[in-house]
């Protein structure tokens, strides 16, 4: 069966499932309450600055990673209050204890709804936005770093230029801003698309159905408001990092005498072969996976957890990626690897 044929089934069946399984989840989510907390700390009114961080966690255990802890705590040394949301039902009391040092807030709630449903839910349940809020940044627990201080990060982000930042961009389904962080400034605060967009998220229990309306959705509301977006890290200049100059070392790196016996040589090669067919075809790549090695060799501080736990793109060329963070950006990959011995099932890291 060619790859073509296995592409229209592939995309066949998933409409089917689409339109058979979404009329019943979204009447689900319809049904449920928005409202998902169970307890909050402080109790009675949380008082909050005008630049905020909504982090969204989930551990079965109810535990908190030290790679969480040191994203909350790089928010905080750059002026971000961070409010806590997670989605485990639960926490350690050692995990609260912790959090309660470097958090403005902790919110603990049921896993309904998913990411969004948490920042819809922790966005009507904090009030936000307030008059004096100038920043609402949402995030996730879904990467591992930052790598780099993030003061660097957060310095790029100029509400002058646009109004909702991420840090990368997609183009898969429609063009949208990758949700693991997404920053909205002053101006996306008082649209009114705002307030509707997060009015109208329900606790949908279907990820693909939140991907699509909500992840991409986002940034379409956004943009029908008359908002600008812009990434960070923006598709074309990663996708010009894979370009003919790129295949052109790599390919002398092949004809070296250590580049004709590595197998990682022949692994780097494949991914960038498949990129560039990818760009030839116009089909859109993912970048935190797809193009996770040119998103690091531009500064990027983040890996996705994903990409290193069950690579469910079967990204060619990862087998080095430790290799990469120290040398590329001189970062410590041993923190990665700790989580990993927890987190892996018959692989190595």
């Amino acid at each position: 069966m060619n790859r073509r044929l296995k592409a229209w089934i592939y995309t066949f069946l998933s409409q089917v499932k689409w339109l058979l399984v979404v009329p019943v989840a979204v009447g689900l989510g319809r049904l449920r309450t928005q409202k998902q907390i169970i307890s909050a700390w402080p109790q009675g009114e949380i008082k909050l600055g005008p630049r905020l961080v909504l982090f969204i966690h989930f551990d079965r255990g109810g535990a908190v990673r030290p790679q969480v802890l040191h994203y909350i705590q790089e928010f905080k040394a750059n002026g971000r209050e961070v409010v806590f949301v997670t989605n485990s039902g639960k926490l350690r009391p050692e995990a609260l204890a912790e959090l309660q040092a470097h958090c403005a807030a902790v919110l603990v709630r049921r896993n309904v709804g998913y990411d969004f449903g948490a920042w819809a839910d922790a966005l009507q349940h904090l009030g936000l936005p307030r008059a004096d809020t100038q920043e609402v940044i949402l995030a996730n627990d879904s990467v591992f770093g930052p790598l780099l201080p993030l003061g660097n990060v957060l310095l790029q982000i100029d509400y002058d230029k646009a109004d909702v930042w991420g840090l990368t961009e997609s183009w898969q389904v429609r063009y949208h801003l990758q949700s693991f962080f997404l920053a909205f400034g002053p101006a996306a605060l008082r649209a009114a698309g705002f307030r509707a967009f997060w009015a109208n998220v329900r606790p949908v229990p279907m990820k693909t159905y939140i991907v699509k309306r909500y992840e991409v959705g986002v940034t379409q509301a956004m943009m029908r408001a008359g908002l600008r977006c812009a990434a960070l890290w923006n598709y074309e200049a990663l996708t010009a990092m894979a370009g003919r100059d790129a295949l052109s070392r790599l390919l002398e790196e092949d004809e070296t005498d250590l580049g004709k016996v590595d197998p990682l040589y022949a692994m780097r090669r494949k991914q960038l072969l498949h990129i560039r067919e990818r760009m030839a075809e116009r089909v859109a790549l993912n970048p935190t996976s797809d193009l996770w090695r040119q998103l690091l060799l531009a500064g990027f501080p983040f890996i996705k957890r994903e990409l290193l736990r069950d690579n469910p793109s079967r990204v060619q060329d990862v087998g080095d990626w430790a290799e990469l963070v120290r040398e590329t950006l001189g970062a410590d990959p041993e923190p990665i690897r700790r989580e990993l011995r927890l987190m892996l099932k018959g692989k190595a890291p």
